[in-house]
């Protein structure tokens, strides 16, 4: 370039780097020609890519809004080497409008990157870049979708893509439907693949150059089944698939075109599920077409190897069983009271598997068959079946722990193990022992009851048959602190039960005839006398609903009954000290009887008072005699001891 001031008239500036080549005075006229020619046609000259567009009216620059423009408007030079020679429409190369250039982007393309399409690997001859070689451009490529996607149906079909696809995806053809076609596609052919069928090998498919195989596409036959698909009936059953199949699946059997129930073996239950095959094995000869069916072992195996028997003779499944399965059995409780063991109580709602096990010992298929049920188990004892859930505890006893002694098949529960059975036992069942829960006495957790000491051999029922606690006092309560039992201060031989029952604690059953026994017989006046009277504990108030158990609600008042038997601990004397040094020392028994006071039946005044009554004074009231005094604080007192035995102590000397 030159530096003159001459250089400075002749170029306006340097030009951009890609025209860098192009710099200097003697080869101005490479871009601008003569005088007379057109600058325009100049750059096309060089640029054959854009002069080929131009000539053809395609791409931006072939576009009408382009077309005619002087190259200068838009590419402009001599402004520096660092200078942007392109002028786009939309600001720059991100905001171009590529319809512009007469291809859309729509779908899939809207989401390319420009420089995923313009590239060199997509750029076609002549439309390739002629003049820069940087293999980076937006010229060059094509609008047909070869240019930049592989051809999978290897010219077999039309170069315009679009007639069946659009560039939202490959695999929809919205162009293109098979059902205007002659074979239109339904169910299960619906979702093949198009090159499962068009490049399969019965069509003997071509080669392109490359070795790719060439779709078939026309002719394909399909006038029949066998067309694609081989025959696993081998010609058995004809040549007319669809005269039991349809195109919704190989296993789905068309009734409407084919009907089992119209043969002489209808299918029912399971059978209506069972895959064709599992029966019709095969179809080579006319008796395998036809499989047998008059017995269940025609099919199946005998799966109980002889042990499933009735009357002693082997059966055929359909005596116990239906074809809407092998379980359950259709063996009934009324034809099971046929046999050995009838089925009773409980044991009709028991599953057969639960008696009719799977043995799972080595060597069980070999004598129970494949289906290892034990056809015959034993049922001589309830064991044999049942668990012990008392842990043995009765082996001993007469009936060896046999659950029937005192359980029905109705139920466990209740026991039949009654009062009269208990009655056997140390402890008889009476009162309202009689209405207590067995579990009361015998259960682990008994309320009220000291608790069990061990419970290792209970069993899985947690019930103690053999209790230490037999006495009354071993579990309820003793108010008495022992006092009546054995080594008691007064003890009974019968304990509590000798004044109370079984069905109630009060009243207590110690009548009249019974006190006589505690020293201190109930006689005369004594026998109406209520209890609480001199047993003055019993006067105390008593709370209601009280548990009488040893470890209950508790809270009884100690009832010691050692009230004293002398009539003075009862009775108050009205007779003052007169009696005192008395040869009776005081003894109200000297004189009065049980039955009242008054009279003193005990006492004779002949012998034992210093004054016999004799004539008239055996008529005397005793009242005219013994006068009342008054004694002080004590109150009135009838004097009967000292008195004078003198006669005119009573009577008035009469004057002469």
């Amino acid at each position: 370039m030159l530096s003159t001031p001459l250089a400075g008239q002749i170029s306006p500036g340097p030009l951009a780097s890609p025209h860098a080549s192009l710099e200097g005075a003697t080869q101005c006229t490479t871009c601008h020609g003569n005088r007379r020619d057109a600058m325009s046609g100049q750059c096309a000259a060089c640029h054959k890519d854009i002069g080929w567009l131009l000539d053809r009216g395609r791409g931006y620059h072939g576009s009408t809004e382009v077309k005619g423009t002087p190259c200068a408007s838009c590419h402009p030079d001599h402004a520096g080497k660092e200078f942007e020679m392109v002028k786009w429409p939309d600001g720059d190369w991100k905001s171009f409008e590529h319809k512009r250039a007469g291809w859309a982007l729509a779908q899939k393309h809207a989401e390319a990157a420009c420089e995923d399409c313009h590239t060199a690997r997509f750029q076609v001859p002549p439309a390739r870049l002629s003049v820069r070689k940087t293999g980076q451009g937006y010229t060059g490529l094509s609008a047909t979708c070869t240019t930049c996607h592989e051809d999978v149906h290897r010219g077999a079909l039309k170069d315009d893509c679009t007639t069946c696809h659009d560039a939202a995806s490959w695999t929809v053809t919205p162009g293109f439907d098979h059902d205007t076609t002659a074979y239109p596609l339904t169910d299960k052919h619906a979702d093949v693949k198009c090159n499962d069928c068009h490049l399969d090998r019965r069509l003997s498919p071509r080669r392109d150059g490359k070795g790719h195989l060439i779709p078939v596409y026309a002719p394909v036959t399909a006038g029949s089944c066998q067309d694609c698909h081989a025959d696993p009936h081998d010609g058995g059953l004809g040549s007319t698939c669809a005269a039991c199949h349809s195109t919704v699946g190989f296993r789905v059997i068309d009734t409407n075109r084919f009907d089992h129930s119209r043969t002489q073996y209808p299918l029912r239950g399971k059978h209506a599920v069972t895959p064709c095959a599992s029966c019709h094995k095969d179809f080579s000869t006319p008796a395998r077409k036809k499989p047998g069916f008059a017995t269940c072992g025609t099919c199946h195996t005998e799966a109980h190897n002889g042990t499933a028997t009735l009357a002693n003779k082997t059966v055929d499944c359909a005596a116990c069983h239906t074809v809407n399965g092998f379980t359950p059995s259709s063996y009934t409780a009324a034809q099971h009271a046929t046999g050995a063991y009838p089925l009773e109580g409980k044991h009709l709602a028991v599953r057969c598997a639960a008696c009719h096990t799977r043995s799972t010992a080595s060597g069980a298929a070999a004598t129970l068959g494949s289906a290892r049920v034990v056809m015959r188990p034993r049922f001589g004892r309830c064991v044999d079946c049942h668990a012990d859930d008392h842990g043995g505890q009765l082996t001993a006893t007469a009936g060896k722990g046999e659950c029937a002694a005192c359980h029905l098949v109705a139920g466990w529960t209740p026991s039949t193990y009654d009062s009269a059975a208990h009655a056997a036992t140390v402890l008889l069942l009476d009162g309202r022992h009689q209405e207590v829960a067995c579990t009361a006495c015998h259960g682990v957790q008994r309320e009220g009851l000291p608790p069990m000491t061990s419970t290792a051999s209970l069993g899985k029922a947690g019930f103690r048959f053999q209790l230490a606690e037999v006495d009354c006092v071993a579990c309820h309560v003793d108010p008495h602190l022992g006092r009546f039992q054995t080594g008691g201060a007064r003890a009974k031989p019968e304990s509590c039960r000798a004044c109370h029952g079984t069905r109630a604690f009060r009243p207590s059953r110690a009548d009249v005839a019974a006190h006589a026994a505690f020293g201190f017989p109930l006689e005369g006046a004594h026998r109406a006398t209520p209890c609480s009277a001199c047993h003055e504990e019993l006067q105390r108030p008593s709370a209601a609903a009280r548990s009488t158990l040893v470890r209950g609600s508790g809270g009884f008042a100690d009832l010691r009954f050692e009230t004293k038997v002398e009539c003075a601990s009862c009775h108050a004397t009205p007779h003052g000290t007169q009696f005192t040094a008395w040869d009776a020392q005081g003894s109200c028994a000297a004189c009065h009887g049980v039955d009242a006071f008054v009279p003193a039946v005990n006492f004779d005044h002949d012998t034992e008072a210093s004054f016999a009554l004799k004539g008239a004074h055996e008529q005397v009231l005793c009242t005219r005699c013994h006068t009342t005094r008054v004694a002080g604080a004590s109150g009135a007192i009838r004097v009967y001891a000292p008195l004078s035995g003198a006669c005119e102590t009573c009577h008035v000397k009469e004057s002469r």
